[in-house]
């Protein structure tokens, strides 16, 4: 009877820090969520890619962030941010590196913004493009450190003392369906005819505000990186 008792207890401990994993989990995806959400220079180019391309590219985008979240993600689930923290020139470097491309992208934006632009229509052009709008989203998702270091805390505050193996294993493919499943909406609603015809019309001027905010965003990070303090 003792040895009943006994078992009975020690299944409802251990439903109860199964739910309590659940609970935990579902949070840390609200706040990836929420961050994901929050406008950058990932919404800024999925978003200019689907207006200005086509639903494919965006779409392709969408997916490079997601699994540039996942390489973020594992990286700091792997303790990159106790790294980074030990060697800060490391973490300067890569926001540096970062903050160029980003002001690369800018310019690219700024330069062609005069360029007319001929909408892909399920031709050859379309189907060109989804391999590098892809590479783009990747390398725009992996430009900023500081995205590593989000996720860092985020684990390091809602995470368990003990996560569960199967809790270590859902992290990185939910990371993905947040960030991909997120710039896949904003693909979506961007793709659609009537942003599109309004960027159509007003293209340099859109370009030239995308182009700025992505070179605003590179030298903040650039002048952060000269500030380690």
């Amino acid at each position: 009877m003792l040895c009943g008792l006994a078992l009975r207890a020690s299944g409802a401990i251990e439903a109860r820090c199964g739910l309590g994993s659940i609970v935990s989990l579902a949070v840390i995806m609200g706040a990836l969520l929420l961050g994901a959400i929050s406008p950058g220079p990932s919404f800024v180019l999925v978003a200019r890619t689907s207006i200005a391309v086509s639903r494919r590219d965006g779409l392709a985008s969408a997916v490079g962030m997601g699994i540039g979240g996942i390489i973020l993600g594992s990286l700091a689930l792997l303790g990159l941010r106790t790294l980074l923290a030990q060697a800060v020139w490391l973490y300067l470097g890569l926001k540096a590196i970062g903050g160029l491309y980003l002001i690369y992208l800018g310019l690219r934006l700024w330069r062609g913004a005069r360029e007319p632009i001929a909408v892909a229509d399920k031709g050859e052009q379309a189907a060109a493009r989804p391999g590098k709008s892809f590479g783009l989203g990747l390398a725009t998702q992996l430009s900023n450190p500081k995205t590593a270091v989000v996720y860092a805390s985020i684990f390091a505050a809602l995470l368990p003392a003990h996560p569960p193996a199967w809790m270590w294993a859902a992290l990185p493919p939910l990371i993905f369906a947040v960030e991909a499943g997120w710039y896949a909406v904003v693909a979506l609603l961007f793709s659609s005819a009537r942003p599109r015809a309004a960027y159509l019309r007003s293209k340099r001027w859109i370009d030239r505000l995308a182009g700025s905010v992505l070179g605003v965003l590179g030298v903040r990070l650039i002048v952060d990186a000269g500030r380690p303090g």
